[in-house]
């Protein structure tokens, strides 16, 4: 009972939030480098504001991050300090292929990522890759309009073949893209999408989504053939819908929205659109163009396993009545009056996590990864250098100890958990500094001023007994044994 022995526990981040140099290296302009931060931020993220019409002087997080560029070595020891078994980073597309139309990808760049790759080795951490993280190189969106076109399965698979090569001794688990889904919600940050004038919003997302889907399932296949013992998993922004109320069409609304949800997820796990999708294509007269070969790629390349992102469950209904709204990983849902919230809203609900764990495994019968959770709190350095983050400690228990029910008394299947920034980074849906997750405190403000100066914080101590007793011992440590 419990908790497979060879648990991966870790952490996780994101190139484009967390590693910097963004022209060092050879490395070209991806759609995150022209995401600003401010009240431009969202407009651009949703591909209804053109990057190109921002004001001077605008500022872009992601150019430095947290410049782990410079800083992989002294964080990969710090992870290793708290006995990370797994480390679930993202390669940048444009690193490897700057532009994406390259004939031969960037040395400078793979070699970057083999250090970071051995460096994790070095220590007996697993790395786990996600190849496509919120992360398309600038000129492909210029050139083709993004995942718009069927042009970019090509030049993704490029890209996978480098790092498949290069790699195929020394990574074992492989996620083909982050959060799929959310190309639904902010099209340009997740899938290089802007929209143009008149165009049908649906019938582009839907294409997209196709052409992502097929890129998913030829890189499976790709995968495969370079190393037969590579794992392939999918990765969805995951939180199950609860009905409002036990009226019929409250129960009938979170059904259909945590659907659309598992839409992604269904076809990269099962092989093929499931029925409800090709239903609503057909209602909203939605066309998608395919390849004759198409179907038979996606049915014969499905996914090992499930990654997902878990922060919060969500809440729906139909019924006219006044329903206070919140917010939540980009989800925007209706306000649950037996949740608490974070500083940022989102809704802490560590029975969720049980919840949708169960929903997944029910539903696709396969091992499931959680590859991101976690707290955004704002945190304080006090007079004697430490970070008291008790209530990130809270959390964090709190959602382990459900995680470990849905294991030990559901039989769920779960490989791993690797909680979201476990050093600070930068917020992907704010660009802000302040809404910190990590373990460790990085000294850099909303501004982009800072040290860079790492900080390991309670939780970095807490989390170190977890991952050393697997699990067992969740209880806040006393200060005596800091």
């Amino acid at each position: 009972m419990g908790l497979r022995k060879d648990f991966l526990w870790g952490g996780a981040t994101a190139a484009n939030q967390f590693e910097g140099g963004y022209q060092t290296g050879g490395k070209g302009l991806s759609s995150v480098d022209v995401i600003p931060k401010g009240e431009n931020r969202f407009p651009v993220m949703r591909g209804e504001m053109d990057y190109r019409t921002l004001p001077q002087g605008s500022y872009y997080p992601a150019h430095e991050a947290v410049d782990f560029y410079h800083h992989y070595k002294e964080d990969i020891a710090l992870m290793a300090e708290m006995g990370f078994k797994a480390y679930r980073f993202s390669m940048s597309w444009t690193r490897i292929f700057p532009t994406g139309l390259e004939k031969e990808p960037n040395e400078a760049g793979l070699a970057f990522y083999e250090a970071v790759i051995d460096e994790l080795l070095k220590y007996d951490i697993q790395p786990i890759v996600t190849i496509c993280h919120f992360d398309a190189p600038l000129q492909l969106i210029e050139e083709f309009g993004g995942w718009k076109s069927r042009q970019m399965i090509d030049c993704y698979l490029a890209y996978c073949q480098a790092i498949f090569a290069r790699f195929k001794d020394k990574v074992k688990y492989w996620m083909t893209f982050n959060e799929i889904n959310m190309l639904m919600h902010l099209p340009f940050m997740g899938a290089g999408i802007r929209f143009e004038e008149g165009e049908n919003k649906q019938q582009v997302l839907y294409q997209a989504a196709h052409h992502e889907l097929v890129a998913s399932a030829k890189a499976t296949a790709l995968a495969k053939s370079i190393n037969p013992d590579f794992q392939i998993g999918c990765m969805l922004a995951a939180g199950q819908y609860y009905a409002q109320t036990c009226h019929p069409n409250d129960v009938f609304d979170a059904l259909d929205k945590n659907r659309d949800n598992f839409f992604f997820i269904d076809v990269q796990s099962r092989g093929y659109y499931p029925a409800y999708a090709l239903k609503y294509l057909e209602r909203e007269g939605i066309v998608l163009e395919m390849d004759a070969t198409d179907g038979q790629v996606l049915r014969d390349n499905t996914v090992d396993y499930i990654g997902f992102s878990y922060y919060s469950s969500r809440l729906t209904g139909t019924l006219e009545r006044e329903g206070e709204q919140t917010a939540g990983n980009v989800f925007a849902t209706l306000r649950n009056p037996y949740l608490d919230r974070s500083e940022w809203g989102w809704q802490i609900d560590p029975v969720g996590l049980r919840i949708t764990m169960n929903a997944l495994y029910e539903r696709y019968q396969k091992p499931l990864f959680i590859v991101e959770n976690g707290l955004g709190a704002v945190d304080h350095v006090e007079e004697d250098g430490m970070i008291h983050d008790s209530y990130r400690i809270a959390y964090l228990k709190d959602h382990i100890s459900e995680m470990i029910k849905a294991v030990e008394l559901d039989g769920v299947d779960l490989l791993g958990y690797t909680p979201w920034g476990c050093i600070d980074l930068v917020s992907a849906s704010t660009g802000e500094m302040s809404k910190r997750y990590g373990f460790i405190y990085v000294d850099k403000n909303d501004k982009g001023e800072g040290s860079l100066k790492r900080i390991p914080k309670d939780s970095f101590y807490w989390y170190k007994k977890v991952i050393a007793s697997n699990g067992k011992e969740l209880d806040t440590f006393e200060k005596s044994s800091l």
